[in-house]
């Protein structure tokens, strides 16, 4: 007996085995579903405040147009609180950034699945999120006018920390209390990219004659100088964003711009500019928009190498 064959050209459709997608409906795929918490998210969180500092920097109390608002940003004490909060995160930034490339590269040599690297990658991703009440708790019980280790300095070698003045409580104060968790951010952030340096470099550089700081020089440093760009941008973010560690530790005056920004929205002083805030956090959004544009350059940059 003959076998028949089915085929579309004999007019027959050929039998559709069970896995077989149905024609005509096209399924929504995993992952477009796994962005939904992510986008709603972004909207919630990022889009919706911007939204709202874009349209209340622009209105008075009244709801009407007006430039007052932004042409408060000119004012010299608002201008001397970006001042803060610009040396203050590009400060915490560089020393940061500077202290973690060292943490990642003497990483480097340590095994992926050991002990050292197991407890650094750990430790780092906790205090990159340690911050607020609890971390200025620990710099005033530590460093404090009545702190453990200022203390025990002056009891013991007669140093007063303090002489020329308390400076935990003022700007100046911050750049501790930031450094805590910008080096361990950078660590998090400058390792993987440290990590995608190939050791067929440095072999090839060897067997070529090349010494070690030749290596660096011309094939280490440039491919990684767009990642630690990068991240020292992403720490500026990071610190020129941070308000909980800056409003527990500092509760007198408004000297960076978060802090500013509580104070406009608290104050039952302030005529006429009733919507300050609004222009504040509009002018940090720009500072902001600019620094994440110029990281998402460098990041793609930076990606090349590292596939």
């Amino acid at each position: 007996m003959s076998e028949r064959i089915l085929s579309p050209a004999a007019g027959i459709a050929p039998p559709r085995g069970p896995g077989a997608p149905r024609r005509g409906r096209s399924p929504i795929s995993g992952s477009v579903l796994g962005l939904v918490p992510f986008t709603a998210y972004i909207l919630l969180f990022l889009a919706l405040p911007t939204l709202l500092a874009l349209g209340t920097g622009l209105v008075d109390g009244d709801g009407a147009f007006t430039w007052t608002n932004l042409a408060a940003l000119g004012d010299p004490v608002v201008l001397n609180t970006f001042g803060n909060s610009l040396w203050l995160s590009a400060l915490t930034a560089v020393v940061g950034a500077v202290v973690g490339a060292l943490f990642c590269y003497a990483l480097i040599g340590a095994k992926p699945t050991g002990v050292l690297r197991t407890v650094v990658d750990a430790a780092s991703g906790v205090l990159a999120q340690f911050g607020g009440v609890m971390l200025a708790f620990a710099f005033v019980a530590t460093i404090g006018i009545q702190g453990m280790v200022t203390l025990w300095l002056r009891d013991t070698f007669g140093t007063d920390i303090f002489a020329d003045g308390v400076w935990l409580y003022d700007t100046p104060g911050l750049i501790l209390p930031y450094l805590y968790f910008q080096v361990p951010l950078m660590i998090i952030t400058f390792l993987p990219a440290l990590e995608g340096l190939k050791p067929q470099w440095a072999e090839a550089t060897a067997m070529l004659g090349g010494s070690r700081f030749g290596y660096w020089r011309h094939i280490g440093a440039p491919v990684l100088l767009p990642s630690f760009v990068g991240c020292l941008l992403l720490l500026f973010a990071n610190a020129f964003s941070s308000f909980a560690t800056a409003a527990a530790l500092t509760s007198q005056g408004s000297q960076i711009v978060p802090l500013q920004i509580r104070a406009a929205l608290t104050s039952e002083t302030v005529l006429g500019r009733e919507n300050l805030a609004g222009a504040l956090a509009l002018g940090m959004i720009v500072v902001m928009v600019v620094v994440m544009a110029l990281y998402s350059l460098l990041m793609r940059r930076a990606a090349r190498w590292q596939r």
